[in-house]
């Protein structure tokens, strides 16, 4: 018996080695984090304030990114928001999500306060955020952010690229309402490669739609389409939008919006220098006469380095009715603007 001993103890410890082997091998691995930040800043002039030379520099967006990518296909995202009011700086949440992406799957599922599907997309086309809000986002059509659950799809790679949410329809600055929810769905196809590979290069034909109910009752409804080329060295984009919205309280009232939209990139060759120009129309209402406003945007951008990127512009807006004086005081704008990150 005793001599079965040293035999009993070597097996015994090659169970245990073997155990352990196993639950090392199924144990998941650790999560990948990164933190960064974006940063906007800029030096604005107020050129129509003739009286008061109003002029001022501003912190307009900071946003720190926390991105964990774990296993399984699981990743996740946190952005708290910081942004000037009139009485300072405040905070707030602007992206906190979940994503599952099954294994070899075009498709990844999202749930929690995400990317709306429309000017996520946009912004990339532009990719001069740090001028300031597209159109739509501008004038309170749409939000960059929503809290929801969404389905995000990709096949060509990105020759056609989609993205289906169904959200609060509040946005990420106001609370969530009520039980009514809006659905969103945007797909994006490349009809036309060229040496920007990324999910927005190439030339694309691009639809927006939007179904949803706010708080106060009644309907909104958004479409928008979008025709652009983007290449290493040259952007171009033109959209149109049309909205509705309506009142419960007023069943007959109904207000149709335009929007349209036009920009354009050009990167000088051999060199970190790009001249951008846009073009913005709005008609809040289109049985409304006078009510049209005209945005003109031109600038020269500098890439000083991969993490710092500097713009100086001109901001105009035309007003087809009479402008009030709080509109003409601040409707030609001198700026500079930087952007950072790292």
């Amino acid at each position: 018996m005793h001599a079965r001993l040293p035999q009993t103890l070597s097996a015994a410890a090659v169970m245990c080695a073997l155990a352990a082997g196993g639950a090392a091998a199924q144990a998941p691995s650790p999560p990948q984090v990164s933190v960064g930040a974006l940063t906007y800043l800029q030096y604005v002039y107020q050129l129509k304030d003739t009286a008061n030379h109003l002029n001022n520099f501003e912190v307009t967006r900071a946003y720190i990114n926390v991105n964990a990518r774990l296993s399984n296909g699981v990743t996740a995202r946190i952005t708290p928001d910081v942004f000037r009011t009139l009485t300072g700086l405040s905070f707030r949440l602007k992206y906190a999500f979940v994503t599952y992406t099954p294994t070899a799957s075009p498709l990844t599922f999202k749930l929690g306060q995400m990317h709306t599907p429309w000017l996520d997309w946009e912004e990339a086309v532009w990719d001069y955020r740090m001028q300031g809000s597209m159109a739509l986002d501008r004038n309170g059509y749409l939000s960059a952010s929503d809290l929801g659950a969404g389905v995000d799809g990709k096949w060509g790679p990105d020759k056609v690229n989609l993205q289906v949410t169904a959200v609060n329809g509040e946005d990420f600055k106001s609370s969530a309402g009520d039980q009514r929810k809006d659905v969103m769905g945007r797909v994006s196809v490349r009809v036309l490669d060229t040496d920007d590979s990324s999910r927005v290069g190439g030339l694309r034909l691009t639809a927006y739609g939007q179904y949803g109910k706010p708080t106060s009752g009644g309907k909104r409804y958004r479409w928008v389409g979008m025709v652009s080329y983007r290449s290493k060295q040259v952007t171009l984009a033109g959209e149109y939008a049309s909205t509705k919205d309506t009142v419960t309280a007023t069943p007959l009232a109904e207000t149709n919006g335009r929007v349209i939209s036009g920009f354009g990139v050009y990167h000088v060759p051999r060199s970190r220098v790009a001249v951008l120009a846009r073009v913005d129309v709005v008609d809040p209402n289109t049985n409304v006469a006078d009510d049209r406003q005209t945005r003109v945007i031109g600038g020269v951008s500098y890439q000083l380095s991969p993490n710092l990127r500097l713009l100086a512009d001109w901001d105009y807006v035309d007003y087809q009715g009479t402008p009030t004086a709080a509109q003409e005081a601040t409707r030609s704008q001198a700026l500079f603007q930087t952007q950072f990150s790292f």
